[in-house]
């Protein structure tokens, strides 16, 4: 009975340390997956045109990267499951030894009981005592004896039970280990695909450095011009907060409340636009096919399907409307301290003044169908001058 208590313990305690792990890659490994289908939706269109291009080699980047999680996530599980498998291993062996040592304790209460099978040798045994205190005592002894065994079977019972359960459970989790060793042999196939065919794509880029380097240097011009106007806009509000004798970066107190609920909202904004992956991350980066050159981004750029509507992230202020030479419109909002920057637009649909809830539709993602399809809202977030990386504010 000790055993069959400690390995229920031991059974409880175990699966209740790993469900919520497995609950957690199971998610994990479903959004990784979601993803990958919206990358290849993307790729599907990009890839209409024969012409390697760098929005596709960004999405298949991205797809491998992607890939490389699901992998990740996929052997993680499988080790979880090892880990059940083991311990389901033990809690079977416990039970199967406790289980054979009450069968040999049973089968001798078994052997004695069939000593005293009937009522003659029961009274003997009482008749036989010395005194009135040791008959008393062996009668006790009869009943205690006779509840015992009882109550021996009724746990051997129980444990037979558990035992049956605890095997077919083993056989269930191998079985499912296994699916999932497959599982990961095939998405280790794909991954190979794959980097097969972002090989070819960075060799036929290469061949094409002159226009890489032209398109980046443009890109530079765009996002000094975005980077430019965002701080013109900065400062003239800092000049007419000044001139009315209040701080640079004053704030009227319905601006600060929508502030304080921005800040109180990070990595739970939504994404600007409703389906889109992440092609290029915040910050300083390698170039992905020009050797020893470096990107810098100032924000996120959103690959995305053609057509896209692109939504206010958070309820504020349309503070700048403006067209880009070679980058299309750009949208500035303010939040009270914060700012989002929405840029590389086909259309606008708000002006300077508008207010916008979260979530609004405020433009739509131009499309270059002359570089394979390519729609990638470029997508930023200020705290007044200070640059913030998007990734750490919007859901995930």
């Amino acid at each position: 009975m000790r055993t069959l208590v400690l390995a229920g313990i031991f059974i409880f305690l175990q699966a209740s340390a790993m469900a919520q792990s497995l609950t957690d890659l199971q998610q994990q490994k479903e959004k990784a997956a979601k993803e990958i289908e919206l990358t290849a939706s993307l790729l599907g269109q990009i890839q209409q045109k024969e012409k390697a291009s760098l929005s596709g080699l960004q999405l298949i980047n991205s797809n491998i990267n992607r890939r490389n999680v699901l992998i990740s996530n996929f052997n993680a599980e499988i080790k979880l499951y090892q880990e059940f498998i083991q311990n389901n291993t033990l809690a079977v062996d416990l039970l199967s030894e406790d289980l054979d040592k009450m069968k040999e304790e049973y089968a001798r209460l078994i052997r004695m009981a069939y000593l005293y099978r009937n009522a003659q040798n029961q009274l003997l045994f009482l008749l036989s005592a010395e005194n009135f205190n040791q008959a008393y005592r062996r009668l006790l002894y009869m009943r205690r004896y006779t509840s015992f065994r009882n109550n021996q079977a009724a746990t051997m019972k129980t444990m037979q039970a558990l035992l049956n359960e605890k095997v077919e459970k083993l056989e269930t989790l191998k079985s499912t280990r296994q699916q999932l060793l497959a599982e990961t042999r095939n998405e280790n196939q794909k991954l190979a695909q794959e980097k097969a065919i972002q090989n070819q794509e960075i060799q036929q880029l290469k061949s094409q450095q002159r226009d890489l380097r032209r398109q980046l240097a443009q890109q530079r011009q765009i996002e000094q011009q975005l980077e430019r106007e965002i701080q013109r806009m900065i400062e003239e509000e800092a000049r007419k907060n000044r001139a009315a004798g209040e701080p640079e970066y004053a704030l009227t107190p319905e601006q600060k409340l929508v502030g304080e609920k921005f800040e109180q909202n990070k990595q739970r904004l939504p994404w600007p636009v409703e389906r889109g992956i992440v092609t290029e991350k915040f910050g300083i980066h390698r170039h992905p096919v020009l050797e020893n050159v470096q990107i810098r981004n100032n924000g996120i750029n959103i690959a995305t399907e053609i057509g896209a509507g692109v939504r206010a992230v958070f309820n504020g202020e349309v503070s700048r409307v403006f067209g880009i030479s070679g980058g299309n419109s750009a949208i500035i909002i303010r939040h009270g301290s914060y700012l989002t920057v929405y840029s590389n637009l086909r259309e606008v649909t708000v002006k300077k003044g508008d207010k916008v809830t979260t979530r609004q539709k405020i433009g739509t993602v131009f499309t270059d169908f002359e570089d394979g399809n390519k729609s990638v809202l470029k997508f930023q977030i200020w705290r007044e001058n200070q640059k913030l990386n998007p990734e750490d504010w919007i859901s995930r």
